[in-house]
């Protein structure tokens, strides 16, 4: 049978619950929220409020009208650095980040923006007092991953967010390898902004989001058009959440999402990290033995999250792929994982990384055929 292990990129399989709940929305409700009166609009919005006010449960986030519906991380992410900063403004980051944070935050620096990147060691760990010395009077942001889709690697968050806070920044979370899989309470943590994709750690279909605001922090809407409210208003509204969301709705995705939120709240997001991270360290300890393996993220279990990024010595990362997938039917994901400065601080820069990510669906016995089958590759002899 063919096994999952790119859990990283998206999550599959979904529970039940998410595929019954979009083809749903589909079939049985149809219309747009927010643009009607009649039955079925009505019970297409009260399902998007239903999906915000969980998702504000999930992260403790003190006001549900603040989360706002987005097609995915990246989007929310843009509107968090492109709705926020302003020419002059100083945001620090650092060469852990995905290119969705740090593709916007370059584009912003050609138009004034002012922009550290902070090192990271060589286990993809940012170190607290690199971003206290990078602040500046003017800086107006921190943005960094919660967990790094490289490494695996947890940043030292509520370090960092007093360190931002005493500066008087906004902090501003990339939660894309961490909603669903670490708890992430936004007001005990001190974050302002939380980017949240919904098709990984959330269960739910591709093409959802969210970015999640802390009340007083102030945003500009990215994109202007319908908001099925403020009619008569030639300029965008930026009232919470109709301004931010212009356009139809996904409302078989959101209903999805809807379904996966509630599936992690039944279930608890604690009890389905802790499977993910003891897939994980079951995988590093089995693949120690590999000759030529070698491990990158930090040592410790409690500093990993649920993912695994490996190189062995001979072998491309991409050809391990393909052979992983041909020969054995096991998806996983090699390359630079749209994080090139992260694979430059880990030394695996160009090649990349073969990275395996179990989720909640897969068990101990995934871990063990895609070991067996990466020692059954190597072994055959140098690519």
């Amino acid at each position: 049978m063919p096994i999952y292990l790119d859990n990283a990129a998206t999550s599959f399989p979904k529970p039940d619950q998410v595929y019954q709940a979009a083809l749903q929305a589909m079939q049985q409700v149809g219309a747009s929220p927010g643009r009607g009166g009649y039955g079925r609009a009505l019970d297409a919005s009260r399902l998007v409020l239903d999906t915000r006010e969980a998702a504000a449960r999930l992260f403790n986030c003190a006001d549900s009208s603040r989360i706002v519906f987005t097609g995915n991380a990246t989007m929310a992410l843009n509107l968090a650095t492109v709705g926020t900063l302003l020419p002059g403004d100083h945001v620090i980051t650092s060469c852990m980040e995905h290119n969705s944070l740090l593709r916007p935050l370059f584009r912003l620096e050609k138009q004034g923006v002012e922009l550290t990147v902070v090192p990271a060691d060589a286990q993809g760990l940012v170190d607290p007092d690199q971003i206290r010395l990078a602040l500046r009077k003017n800086t107006r942001m921190v943005a960094l991953a919660h967990v790094s889709n490289v490494t695996g690697g947890i940043q030292d968050i509520r370090q960092i967010a007093g360190i931002a806070k005493e500066a008087g920044a906004l902090l501003l979370l990339d939660a894309a390898q961490s909603a669903g899989a670490l708890s992430i309470d936004m007001q005990a943590m001190g974050v302002d902004l939380l980017a949240v994709p919904g098709h990984k750690g959330l269960l739910g279909p591709q093409g959802t989001g969210l970015l999640a605001v802390a009340p007083g922090v102030q945003l500009q809407p990215l994109i202007a058009g319908g908001t099925g409210s403020s009619s008569d208003q030639d300029h965008q509204p930026d009232s919470f959440p109709e301004g931010f969301e212009a356009g139809t709705h996904n409302l078989p995705g959101i209903a999805g999402l809807g379904a996966g939120l509630a599936f992690l709240l039944e279930t608890g997001v604690a009890g389905i990290g802790q499977h993910e991270q003891q897939l994980a360290e079951h995988l590093r300890q089995r693949l120690e033995a590999l000759t030529g393996c070698r491990l990158f993220g930090p040592l410790q279990p409690e500093q990993r999250s649920g993912l695994l990024s490996l190189t062995v010595e001979g072998w491309d990362p991409s050809i391990l792929a393909f052979c992983l997938d041909r020969e054995y039917g096991i998806a996983a994901r090699a390359g630079l994982h749209c994080a090139p400065r992260a694979h430059r601080a880990i030394g695996s820069y160009p090649a990349g990384t073969l990275r395996i990510s179990p989720g909640w669906f897969n068990t101990l016995a995934d871990i063990d055929t895609c070991c067996e089958a990466l020692i059954s590759i190597t072994q055959k002899g140098d690519s």
